[in-house]
């Protein structure tokens, strides 16, 4: 406890200033200093017990939409770097969406849903896969990798991607779908909502996404050392983070008015994409995650559980 107690106090200041800037005069933080303490740092423990610098440790974060995955990333990386002095990189799986353009083409060459970003089959894997080879890789050179602009619902322009000069000691990959595995036939044969009933009568769109994770994907996804799973009480409780993030959004960026931002009903509708992989996530997550982290209705840490 003591160990904690002194990491507490060489992070707390750079802990609360990233907090800060991800409020706004409406949302604001509770329990910062409990999360903190109780959570997180006794995870960066865990991790840098694991870590050894001769190869890149690889941390799964996965957790439905809105579940805070950058910002608890983001703060352990904050404690990774400032206090075991390790080398960290955070990227998500988002930022490893296919183009626009890539996604236009598919969605006219396999399913017209494939055009709404999220499930597994809208990410560049190859790119994926390269990056994990390239980063593990001795001889490891500069690396650079793409960052995706929801608002645009594209790729942001090269010059703004990350540049990764030295190889990490640790990756954070996070995503809502990191680490999710892929159900059975037969499982999909029934509908879970709306739009899969009005949309993907024939099973095409969710036959295509469940091959994806049953091959290229369970490959990615072999490779991660651990996995952290933000486990939400349901489904409905999602909806509503989502939707909070999705006014955030709106919030910061007033002033372009070329911005993709969802109004309720896009928000609910875009998320019918997410229920079918999220709920079997909840359902078998638990089973082999190595770390599950519970979280309150208030979107507050509520337990931590480690199985790994």
């Amino acid at each position: 406890m003591q160990q904690f107690s002194l990491c507490f106090s060489k992070v707390k200041k750079d802990c609360f200033k990233f907090i800060k800037s991800q409020e706004t005069k409406v949302d604001k933080f509770k329990n910062k200093e409990r999360m903190i303490k109780s959570f997180l740092i006794p995870l960066c423990f865990w991790i840098s017990k694991k870590a050894n610098k001769k190869s890149p440790y690889f941390v799964g974060l996965a957790g439905g939409q809105g579940t805070g995955k950058t910002t608890i990333s983001s703060l352990i990386k904050i404690i990774l770097t400032k206090y075991f002095k390790l080398k960290v990189f955070r990227i998500s799986i988002d930022d490893f969406y296919k183009t626009r353009k890539e996604r236009i083409s598919l969605s006219k060459r396999v399913h017209p849903m494939l055009l709404t970003r999220g499930v597994p089959g809208t990410h560049d894997i190859n790119m994926m896969l390269n990056f994990f080879k390239k980063v593990k890789s001795k001889k490891f050179k500069r690396l650079k990798l793409p960052t995706f602009n929801k608002a645009i619902d594209d790729r942001f322009a090269k010059k703004k991607w990350y540049d990764l000069k030295k190889r990490p000691d640790v990756i954070i990959f996070e995503g809502w779908c990191v680490g999710a595995k892929s159900e059975k036939n037969t499982n999909l044969k029934k509908t879970i909502n709306s739009m899969e009933k009005a949309k993907d009568q024939n099973q095409i769109w969710r036959n295509y996404v469940n091959l994806q994770l049953k091959s290229k994907y369970k490959n990615l996804y072999s490779q991660l050392n651990c996995l952290i799973y933000l486990k939400a009480k349901n489904f409905s409780l999602l909806q509503k983070w989502r939707l909070k993030q999705e006014r955030k959004l709106l919030l910061n960026n007033k002033r372009n008015s070329k911005l993709k931002i969802m109004n309720r009903e896009d928000v609910l509708s875009f998320m019918q994409t997410y229920q079918r992989i999220t709920q079997n996530m909840f359902k078998n997550m638990p089973k082999y995650a190595s770390i599950i982290i519970n979280l309150n209705s208030n979107h507050q840490i509520k337990s931590a559980v480690y199985r790994g």
